[in-house]
């Protein structure tokens, strides 16, 4: 039996899915979710060290699957192999209901106002595709402020004098400072810095009807078991499903978007959770997979006047691959800085994002969140062995007098960087599975290196007395923090989307994800991600109102 022909069909439940759904369910369109993954809840998740979602060896505690979702990456040399999701190479992201908002460190941070002009601040970057949004940070504002007041973000960015201008202050405090943070701070304040509260998606008290942080260990890369965490699924995915027009389907796999011969989209053909594949029509389609999936849904989704996939008229999709290059350093004490108080991360800077001599852009620097005991087998200095006596004399004693600081270097897209999808490898359901190529621009990496004095010398004012750095390497760059590969741009000749995020040429297709990110700041990604959804869908539903869709 044919399913019914629904307003919208969002495929992704994450970030910024999650929001699409409820903003359209309540402007009362008939949405259906689709989302490739499971709804878990914490108890379905055990607090295992070896098998959280920063350290995936042992396979993903959400997802996707090892062995059904393989993806292909090609090396330097030009030689493609098969990943699995519990690799490193394969840029993996979450696959449930909330994404990666179920799971992440929550970190909540407004991109700056030269992050939406990167090129005009810093002119062309030779090897780069470098440019300027077609919006400004004016135009995310407003939506900036409803993800932080409904989502909801704690912490107190008003002692950080090169933020953006916001109208109203964060909804909640921040977290008692730990520790790490009453050492840090006035290392920072004498070497002249201005270190504040990093906001976060996670409730320093009672929000929303959801309890506060109890301040444990198992974080980032974990399910919050007091649901203090704040994501889509515990958000606005609920107030979608309670309006009665919006239908969440889980583990339903998307094949390829459907369209007619006119270019116009139809729908979307899936896998449901039973293996059966099914056609839902909808009036519109909005891909919200993230920058690898979505990239990799509109190359599987070719037809007459699209031959090369959907929105590629002019070879962009998938193009230009970005995530974070994390740079930093690591310093030992000579007393205990740890107390074991979650999610460790709390102090930030933001005086290196900008204004670094000879550098296109820089990055946020803040404490890390905790480190497992396991994890920190991947911090210890280049001259400790990585096992026998010695290596465990180094980790009974130095565990607690160690701390690092660290952040996202802003990047320079690459052409080269992107997804394809491969011509011979397929995943369980017979789709063709992404090709992933290309490598970080140099400069970025002159960028993370210079990145990582900065954070040796914040530790050495804090009483290191020993420091090494937190080096990048080359490759592809990806993974969480996945943007870029369905740009957003007036031109359609250089990008894939509009400043409303609907796609060049199919006036009833949508990106809205980080896939449409131009460049990516120097922060995590998720709220700009948030605001953007926020943005995109009240111009969808304007549109929507007047009948021009």
């Amino acid at each position: 039996m044919a399913l019914k022909h629904v307003n919208a069909i969002i495929v992704g439940a994450g970030a910024g899915g999650g929001i699409v759904a409820k903003e359209l369910a309540e402007a009362g369109l008939r949405v259906v979710l689709l989302e490739r993954g499971k709804w878990y809840t914490p108890f379905d998740c055990r607090k295992d060290d070896l098998r959280n979602q920063r350290t995936t060896v042992l396979g993903n505690a959400f997802g996707p699957d090892d062995e059904r979702s393989p993806r292909v990456l090609v090396d330097a040399q030009g030689h493609p192999s098969v990943v699995r999701a519990s690799q490193g190479g394969y840029q993996n992201n979450a696959a449930c209901v909330g994404g990666g908002t179920f799971s992440y460190g929550a970190m909540a941070w407004r991109f700056m106002e030269k992050d939406f002009r990167m090129r005009s601040t810093y002119g062309p970057v030779p090897g780069s595709t470098l440019e300027d949004w077609p919006i400004r940070y004016q135009d995310l504002e407003p939506y900036y402020e409803k993800a932080e007041w409904e989502i909801g973000v704690s912490g107190d960015d008003s002692g950080n004098p090169f933020k953006a201008p916001r109208r109203k202050p964060l909804p909640m405090p921040p977290l008692p400072p730990n520790r790490e943070y009453q050492i840090l701070l006035p290392a920072a304040q004498r070497l002249g810095l201005h270190p504040f509260d990093i906001p976060m998606l996670r409730n320093s008290v009672p929000y929303n009807g959801r309890p506060a942080c109890m301040r444990c260990r198992w974080c980032v890369g974990f399910a919050c078991e007091v649901d203090a965490k704040c994501g889509t699924h515990n958000t606005v995915i609920p107030k979608a499903l309670a309006t009665g027009n919006c239908e969440l389907r889980t583990e339903a796999v998307a094949k390829e978007i459907l369209s007619d011969e006119h270019g116009r989209v139809t729908g979307v053909a899936y896998f449901n959770a039973e293996g059966r594949l099914e056609q839902q029509t909808a009036d519109l389609v909005i891909v919200s997979c993230a920058a690898i999936e979505s990239a990799r849904l509109l190359l599987n989704s070719p037809s007459r006047l699209f031959p090369h996939g959907l929105g590629n008229r002019y070879d962009w999709v998938g193009r230009n691959l970005q995530g974070h290059t994390y740079s930093g350093a690591y310093g030992l004490f000579d007393f205990d800085v740890y107390d074991d108080v979650g999610p460790g991360a709390g102090i930030a800077v933001s005086d290196y994002n900008h204004g670094n001599p000879g550098l296109a852009g820089g990055g946020v620097l803040c404490n890390e969140f905790i480190r497992l005991p396991y994890q920190f087998v991947t911090a210890i200095p280049p001259s400790v062995p990585r096992w026998g006596k010695a290596h465990k004399d180094f980790m009974r004693k130095w565990y607690r007098r160690s701390m690092a600081v660290q952040g996202p270097t802003q990047e320079m897209p690459v052409f080269d960087s992107r997804v394809q999808v491969d011509p011979a490898v397929r995943d369980y359901w017979g789709i063709p599975v992404a090709r992933l190529s290309g490598d970080k621009h140099p400069h970025t990496m002159e960028i993370a290196n210079a990145m990582t004095g900065k954070a040796e010398q914040w530790l050495r004012e804090a009483g290191a007395i020993q420091t090494w750095k937190k080096l990048p390497g080359r490759g592809l760059s990806g993974g969480q923090h996945q943007a870029g590969t369905c740009r957003m741009g007036d031109d359609p000749k250089t990008s894939v989307v509009d400043k409303l995020c609907r796609v060049h040429d199919v006036e009833n297709l949508y990106v809205i994800d980080g896939s449409v990110h131009v460049t990516n700041g120097g922060f995590n990604p998720v709220l700009t991600i948030m605001a953007i959804a926020y943005y995109a869908s009240a111009n969808l539903v304007k549109t929507w109102r007047r009948g021009r869709v």
